[in-house]
C-alpha cells in the first residue's frame, strides 16, 4: 500500500513586518536629539568662545576701525592690503620658513629617534631616553623661550661652549642678528616639537606586525632598508597627524617669537601672529588685523585639508 504525502503549503511571507517608515524616522530623530544633548555641554562653550568670536572677526575685517572711534565700512579693501602689503608678505614668508624648523626637521628627527628607540625596546634606559626626548613638550612655551634666551645671549651657554672649544670667532648675538635670528628661533621650535613627533611615531611602530620586519630581514634588508621600506610607509597616518600639528604650530606661532625676539631685530622674525598683535593693539588697525587673522585661519585650514587628502591618496 502506497502512502501519498501531501506537500505542505508555504505560509505567505508578509513584507514590511518591521515598524513603519514613520516610526523609524521618529526613532532616528529621538536618537539624534539624545546625541545632541550629550554634545551640548561642549558645543555651547565652543560656540560662545570660538565660533562667535571667529564670525565677529570676519565681520570686523570688512571695516576700517581703530578700536575706539566709529568704524568705516571698506568691504574687501583690507584683504587687498593683505595681498599687496610688502610687510604682510614678508611675515608670510617667515611663517613659511618656520615650517622647515617646526615640521620638516622635527618629523625627520622623530622618525629616526622612534626607529632607534623601537629597536632598543626592552633594554635598560629606553624609558629614560623616551622621557628626555618628550620633556620639552611638557615645559610651558614661555619658560622654553626664557631658557633659550639665556642660551642664545652674548654671554650665554652657546657662545661659552664655542669659546671653550676654540671657535670663539663663530660667536654671535644670535637673537639680535638679522641673519641668524629666524633660524635660531626655528631651532627652538625643532627642539620642542621633535619629542612629540617621536612619541607619535613610536606609538605607530607598536602596531606594525613584527613579521613584516622579519620578512624584510629574510630578504636581506638592513636597518636602513627596513626604515625606508617598512617603517616610513606604514607610519603614513601618524606622519599625516604630525604634519598637521606642526604646520599649524608653524603658521600660528606667536608666544615663542614674542618672548625671544618680539619680531626683531627690525622685522626679521615677524610672523602673522606678531603682526596681528601689532596692528590690533599698537597700530590702531583692527580691521586689517582681523583680515589677516581670517586669511591665516583659511590658509591653515586649507593646509590641513590638503595634508589629510594626500595622506589618504598616497599608495
Amino acid at each position: 500500500m502506497t502512502t501519498t504525502t501531501t506537500p505542505r503549503a508555504t505560509p505567505p511571507v508578509h513584507k514590511g513586518t518591521g515598524p513603519p517608515a514613520g516610526a523609524r524616522t521618529a526613532t532616528r530623530r529621538r536618537r539624534r536629539a539624545v546625541a545632541l544633548l550629550y554634545v551640548l555641554p561642549a558645543l555651547l562653550p565652543y560656540t560662545l568662545f570660538a565660533v562667535l568670536p571667529a564670525l565677529h572677526t570676519a565681520y570686523l575685517s570688512l571695516f576700517d576701525w581703530d578700536g575706539v572711534t566709529l568704524p568705516t565700512f571698506v568691504g574687501f579693501d583690507n584683504y587687498r592690503r593683505v595681498a599687496t602689503d610688502p610687510q604682510l608678505r614678508a611675515a608670510a614668508w617667515h611663517a613659511g620658513a618656520l615650517i622647515v624648523f617646526f615640521s620638516v626637521l622635527p618629523i625627520s628627527l622623530g622618525l629616526v629617534s622612534a626607529a632607534l628607540v623601537a629597536r632598543r625596546s626592552g633594554r635598560r634606559g629606553t624609558s629614560l631616553i623616551r622621557t628626555l626626548l618628550f620633556l620639552p613638550q611638557v615645559i610651558p612655551l614661555v619658560a622654553v623661550a626664557i631658557i633659550w634666551r639665556w642660551v642664545y645671549a652674548e654671554d650665554g651657554t652657546l657662545n661659552q661652549a664655542l669659546r671653550a672649544i676654540g671657535l670663539g670667532h663663530l660667536t654671535d648675538s644670535w637673537l639680535g642678528s638679522f641673519t641668524w635670528s629666524l633660524p635660531a628661533v626655528g631651532l627652538i621650535g625643532t627642539w620642542v616639537v621633535a619629542g612629540l613627533c617621536m612619541v607619535l611615531f613610536l606609538s605607530g611602530t607598536q602596531r606594525i606586525d613584527q613579521e613584516i620586519y622579519e620578512a624584510a630581514r629574510m630578504d636581506g634588508a638592513g636597518p636602513v632598508r627596513e626604515f625606508w621600506s617598512v617603517t616610513v610607509p606604514l607610519l603614513r597616518p601618524e606622519i599625516a597627524v604630525a604634519l598637521s600639528i606642526t604646520v599649524i604650530a608653524a603658521l600660528s606661532s606667536f608666544d615663542l617669537i614674542y618672548i625671544t625676539t618680539g619680531g626683531g631685530p627690525g622685522n626679521s622674525t615677524v610672523v602673522p601672529g606678531i603682526l596681528i598683535y601689532r596692528l590690533a593693539f599698537g597700530g590702531g588697525a583692527v580691521g586689517l588685523a582681523s583680515a589677516l587673522a581670517v586669511v591665516l585661519t583659511a590658509v591653515i585650514a586649507v593646509a590641513v585639508v590638503v595634508i589629510n587628502r594626500l595622506s589618504r591618496e598616497a599608495p
